[in-house]
């Protein structure tokens, strides 16, 4: 397997830029994900890495080499897309083995690597069966396994559980993750599912616009967006935005939101006179009695364990995550405390979130 290094990656489709400057590096061995709704740039990087598309600038290296310029069949890339692309008149059989097959290998060889990639894949009962009749699920394990048996330096999976319902697509998740850490295999991963991409993923690059928002671990994006669009695509429901006008200087500890002093991780940066955004997940969000910051409950949602209530402040409606047996009665007024030390503060302008104490270390250097 492989580490794969990208450097200010450009791809221009015309006057149109696809992939604008990305910079990252996808560890040996990694689940690595690249996240962003439609017309991110996610696939096109992936085309990049795996060579179907050369970058119009900027290095990849695959195990040290660059191969930027190189075509697919020079990098020892293997492809997973969301359409299984099987031969439908061959069986399950000689569709896994045809890579092998069509490099020359030895029968003997070829017979042995197929049984090895079934049983890794649990479907060596299907071999002698034809790919038609298959299951959506098990027709996707079949292209796994035609992917697997090349024993490639890494695999590029273009959205790959996007064709199956939502039962088969969780169950193929688990899966996957627990067929990369049987194999140890360097995994490049696109998908639109920011859920997908939190269960699944060692790292995850959130891109938006041909740019990258952020790279980091699951958690990391989650705890500590870079962005307000990070903060918004992630999470469900996403965090809410408390938009106000205002400064703080570096240490500061406390904003003024509405007239109410809201404790913050210390702040490091100055943000004098400029419009900001508290950020805030539903989780950190808790219903009191009393308290100077108030919100009128506008509706509950009942979710078993928990329930998402949508209540109305002066800087617009939030939504919090309680106990499903808190009572909370649409058209009551409640106070609202926030956990201080998982708030995000963010520049209305730029998007950029402000450097604190609970972030310094994920992003901004």
């Amino acid at each position: 397997m492989a580490e794969i290094v990208i450097r200010n990656l450009r791809k221009e489709f015309g006057a149109f830029t696809a992939v604008k400057g990305s910079t990252f590096t996808i560890g040996d061995g990694e689940f690595f994900m690249l996240l962003g709704p439609s017309g991110c740039g996610k696939t096109t990087t992936l085309r990049m890495i795996a060579g179907l598309e050369l970058p119009t600038s900027g290095e990849i290296l695959i195990d040290g080499e660059d191969v930027s310029q190189r075509p697919a069949s020079q990098r020892d890339i293997a492809m997973v897309f969301q359409m299984f692309a099987l031969y439908p008149h061959m069986s399950v059989r000689k569709n896994i083995s045809y890579p092998l097959v069509s490099q020359g290998m030895p029968r003997a060889q070829v017979q042995a690597r197929v049984a090895e990639v079934a049983r890794i894949l649990r479907i060596d009962h299907l071999l002698d069966k034809g790919v038609g009749g298959l299951s959506g699920g098990d027709r996707q394990r079949v292209a796994l396994g035609r992917a697997i048996v090349r024993n490639p330096k890494a695999f590029m999976m273009d959205e790959p559980l996007g064709a199956l319902d939502a039962e088969f697509r969780e169950i193929m998740a688990e899966e996957l993750r627990a067929l990369h850490d049987r194999m140890g295999a360097t995994t490049v991963y696109v998908t639109h599912d920011q859920l997908e991409a939190m269960q699944m993923g060692d790292k995850i690059v959130v891109m938006n616009h041909g740019v990258v928002e952020q790279f980091g671990t699951p958690q990391e994006i989650y705890d500590h967006p870079a962005t307000l669009f990070v903060a918004d695509f992630i999470g469900s429901p996403s965090m809410n935005f408390l938009h106000f006008e205002g400064g703080f200087r570096p240490g500061s500890t406390t904003v003024t939101l509405a007239g109410t002093r809201i404790e913050v991780p210390q702040l490091q940066e100055e943000a004098e006179g400029r419009k900001l955004v508290l950020g805030v997940r539903p989780e950190h969000v808790t219903l009191t009695a009393d308290g100077p910051y108030r919100g009128r409950v506008v509706a509950t949602e009942y979710l078993g364990t928990t329930q998402i209530i949508t209540l109305d402040t002066a800087q617009g409606q939030i939504k919090a995550r309680a106990p499903s047996g808190q009572r909370a009665s649409a058209g009551e007024t409640v106070g609202l405390s926030f956990a201080a030390p998982k708030l995000s503060l963010f520049d209305q302008g730029t998007g950029r979130a402000f450097r604190t104490a609970a972030n310094a270390g994920v992003f901004h250097g």
